[in-house]
């Protein structure tokens, strides 16, 4: 498994999830599991996780994230 690439298939994670919680973890990376190229989920550090359930859930963390990342705000 490259811990330096973003995308991982998720044939490779079960193959090494060891490694996986490792890097998420002690390097606090963030990566996507991917099927057939096309990304399905994320592994984020839990702080991250937590941030999200605290704002009300993905969708809810999705809202605040884009109106504070649109231009000219």
């Amino acid at each position: 498994m490259d811990t330096t690439t973003e995308d991982q298939s998720i044939a490779d994670v079960r193959a090494n999830l060891s490694e996986l919680h490792n890097a998420v973890k002690l390097l606090r990376r963030t990566y996507f599991l991917t099927s057939r190229g096309k990304r399905q989920a994320a592994v984020i550090p839990v702080d991250l996780g937590e941030l999200i359930q605290q704002a009300g859930g993905p969708d809810a963390a999705v809202t605040i994230l884009k109106a504070h990342l649109e231009p000219g705000r």
